[in-house]
């Protein structure tokens, strides 16, 4: 009703003006007719707009419905009938046009997405299999130049890890399923499959998390993120001999899991924007294994399986990443 008044304000109120004018110009020029007649003429003008106003109203009223209902569902945009009448109609057939054109354009991009995923898939899995056989091979040499060929062979495994992951993250929704998981189990396989960068840096882990504490996550997703965060605290640990703390706090319902590094720390100005795509600050550039996009996925995991990334820093002294998490409410859960 509020749109349909809207959209006859104007007409109304020049009806008005008009209404006014009459008796003005009966008054103007001197006609000795009764102020009755003029009433009687205004009256019946009033009422046959009053009916044009009504038969507008009940023949565009569906349109009106549609047009001021604020919510909107799937069932609703697919262009329902808005009347009978020409206007709405023809209205009707509009956004039924252009919402063909919208679920063909929409259709064309899903199917290049899904195209460009199952591309990704297929050649990550396929330079797996160089990786591996060159792995293989070089278990055989004892020779010095070996060990630096290992680590760069373990850079482009976990850059291909990164690049399948991200692909996956606009599927997320079909690639997950929550569960108890044992965190500390978790957490120690995490640390496993990052013991050659540990051992090559020379940083020790320290584990303060009780066996019996479980939290509900996907173990693929949360080994991954666990992956990205212990890779950066190495890295960034700077001189071989420290220690990386693994702790783990209870806060009501929930976990907190912090991941405490010694290294070089992130200046204040970099703290904001550390989660940000592709940054990675002046202490990143300074360490030319940083992408820009390890605590970025974090953050994106954590928000999609409904946990919480945050971190603190302070120059010189080191970085602490707290991930919080849903704690399990059977805590036998099998570690995972």
């Amino acid at each position: 009703m509020k749109l349909f008044l809207r959209e006859h304000l104007p007409l109304m109120l020049f009806f008005t003006v008009q209404m006014l004018l009459v008796p003005l110009l009966y008054w103007l020029t001197g006609e000795g007719r009764p102020f009755t007649v003029v009433l009687y003429g205004v009256l019946l003008s009033s009422v046959v707009l009053l009916l044009y106003l009504a038969y507008r109203y009940l023949s565009h009223r569906t349109m009106y419905q549609e047009l001021s209902s604020e919510e909107l569902s799937e069932k609703e945009f697919l262009s329902p009938p808005l009347g009978e009448a020409p206007l709405p109609e023809a209205i009707h057939e509009r956004i039924s046009h252009y919402e063909r054109l919208y679920r063909e354009q929409l259709h064309r991009h899903q199917s290049g997405t899904d195209q460009h995923l199952a591309f990704v898939n297929r050649w990550v899995h396929q330079m797996k299999t160089p990786l591996s056989v060159i792995q293989l091979t070089l278990d055989e040499i004892e020779e010095a130049p070996a060990e630096h060929i290992r680590e760069e062979l373990e850079r482009i495994r976990k850059g291909l890890e990164m690049v399948l992951y991200t692909a996956r993250l606009d599927r997320f929704e079909q690639d997950f399923a929550v569960e108890a998981v044992g965190l500390r189990a978790a957490v120690s396989q995490s640390v496993v499959e990052n013991r050659k960068l540990f051992i090559r840096k020379g940083i020790t882990p320290v584990f303060q998390i009780d066996d019996q504490i479980s939290v509900y996550t996907d173990a693929k997703w949360f080994r991954f993120m666990l992956g990205q965060i212990l890779t950066n605290a190495v890295n960034y640990s700077g001189s071989p001999g420290k220690k990386i703390q693994l702790t783990a706090e209870e806060a009501g319902k929930h976990i907190k899991l912090h991941i405490r590094d010694e290294g070089i720390g992130i200046a204040p100005e970099d703290i904001n924007r550390v989660f940000h795509p592709y940054f990675t600050g002046e202490r990143g550039r300074q360490y030319h294994e940083s992408t820009g996009m390890g605590l970025y996925l974090v953050r994106e995991i954590a928000q999609k399986l409904d946990h919480s990334a945050q971190l603190e820093s302070t120059l010189g002294e080191g970085t602490t990443v707290t991930l919080t998490l849903r704690k399990a409410v059977n805590q036998d859960a099998s570690p995972t």
